[in-house]
């Protein structure tokens, strides 16, 4: 069994996924209710029911969910079924995070979805792989450069007619003084904002347990295997041809709410 993530005091739901490689069994976060129920209405409705597992890569994650792939030929390109809706995130790191096993929501990049909201429908399980301190130092460093680059960027714009006006007089002194001012703003934020760092309990579990650090906060995880790990992995390992679709398909055959 997993170890668990969740603190909450009432029972998780659990669901079983019959799969033609085995069962898996997760239980849903009461952390993160709009996922919970959406999950499962589809689940209840028999939505997962014939899908497959459409996109598979080793020592990363197995996704599902695409509606599209219940009928797919074998040349089909999958991915892009929806449920026609998307899911506000509900991030809850550092306590709910990306360890093996997790179970995730998928969503469109950055780019279309700014706000990183869920898709309807399709969902990851996370295979991962182990990490050592120092790869979660320069994973962590990266991180709050990213972080801190975004949110310099993110009050910069509002600062675009005081920086115009600087740059006409050619007043570099000001400019100068603008820019360190939101460089400490950007600083007192972050440094409150435990999010850009991995906890003790993060570190732990990804240098043992494994899992997949670099999408902490930027992904929905909404709960975790409990029985089933090692179908997860050996599905993570099958032979994959274009867009790391499986050569041979993995369908979910039912997928059902466990009383």
């Amino acid at each position: 069994m997993m170890e668990g993530c969740s603190t909450t005091k009432n029972a998780e739901t659990r669901v079983k996924m019959q799969t033609t490689y085995g069962d898996i069994a997760v239980k849903l976060y009461n952390e993160t209710p709009l996922h919970r129920d959406n999950f499962l209405k589809l689940v209840n409705s028999g939505f997962y029911n014939g899908v497959l597992f459409h996109r598979v890569i080793a020592d990363f994650m197995i996704q599902g969910g695409d509606p599209d792939s219940k009928t797919a030929s074998p040349i089909d390109s999958l991915g892009n079924g929806d449920a026609g809706y998307t899911v506000p995130a509900e991030f809850k790191t550092p306590a709910i995070f990306h360890k093996k096993g997790a179970l995730a929501a998928a969503r469109l990049g950055d780019a279309e979805n700014p706000l990183k909201a869920s898709s309807g429908c399709q969902f990851y399980i996370v295979e991962g792989k182990t990490f050592s301190d120092v790869e979660l130092d320069n994973m962590q460093t990266n991180k709050l450069r990213q972080q801190e680059n975004s949110l310099f960027q993110e009050i910069l714009k509002t600062k675009n007619d005081e920086v115009k006006k600087y740059r006409l007089e050619r007043n570099q002194e000001k400019l100068d003084q603008l820019r360190d001012s939101i460089l400490l703003e950007v600083k007192n934020k972050i440094s409150v904002d435990s999010t850009y760092k991995f906890s003790e309990k993060q570190r732990t579990i990804y240098k043992t347990l494994g899992g997949t650090p670099h999408l902490d906060g930027n992904y929905t995880v909404f709960g975790e295997v409990t029985e089933g790990i090692e179908v997860v992995e050996k599905i993570s390992k099958t032979r994959t041809g274009r867009m790391d679709r499986p050569i041979e398909d993995i369908r979910i055959l039912k997928m059902e709410v466990v009383k």
